[in-house]
């Protein structure tokens, strides 16, 4: 069975993870240089962009194109049970490793959910949900879980699924 996950970010169940767990460098699209784990300069002791209006103007295009997917709320409230590194510095790492991984899969949920508008073979959508079900399980992820799951070898499964759907894009053009 597959669990209905929610692909949208929700920065107000996130513990700011993307603000602290990636590096970034100096570039067109970040203002300055960022290590990984170390909390944007920009972040409040409250855990919001301060400069969250003016991202664009100030030099943060990243900022703005990045999307977790709703994989940050779910590393916070699902994996880490609403435990934060704010509270606790130890849990960084555990929860970048998460997020790292769990985005992942979210990208492969939202890239199937793409597919599933696609006038598929009952074949090709019984393979679709067994896809979304490894993906998306009924069970919580947990850190265990995640450092466990095989991403890569689904990554692959996804891709090439999705590359045997080219046969509906070619209909259509």
């Amino acid at each position: 069975m597959t669990r209905n996950v929610d692909l949208k970010s929700d920065c107000a169940n996130c513990a700011a993870l993307c603000c602290v767990v990636f590096a970034f460098d100096k570039s067109e699209s970040f203002a300055l240089n960022k290590k990984a784990g170390e909390a944007c300069p920009n972040l409040t002791g409250a855990g919001k962009c301060s400069v969250f209006e003016d991202r664009e103007k100030l030099g943060f295009k990243g900022c703005i194109a990045y999307d977790c997917f709703g994989a940050g709320q779910r590393v916070t409230q699902e994996v880490f049970k609403g435990k934060s590194w704010k509270d606790d510095i130890r849990l960084m790492t555990g929860m970048g490793e998460a997020l790292s991984v769990l985005r992942r899969i979210h990208e492969q949920l939202v890239l199937l959910e793409s597919a599933a508008k696609l006038p598929l073979t009952r074949e090709e959508r019984n393979r679709l949900r067994d896809l979304q079900a490894t993906l998306a399980p009924e069970a919580d992820w947990t850190q265990a879980n995640l450092n466990a799951f095989p991403l890569e070898t689904n990554i692959k499964e996804v891709a090439t699924f999705l590359q045997g759907l080219r046969h509906h894009m070619e209909r259509n053009h």
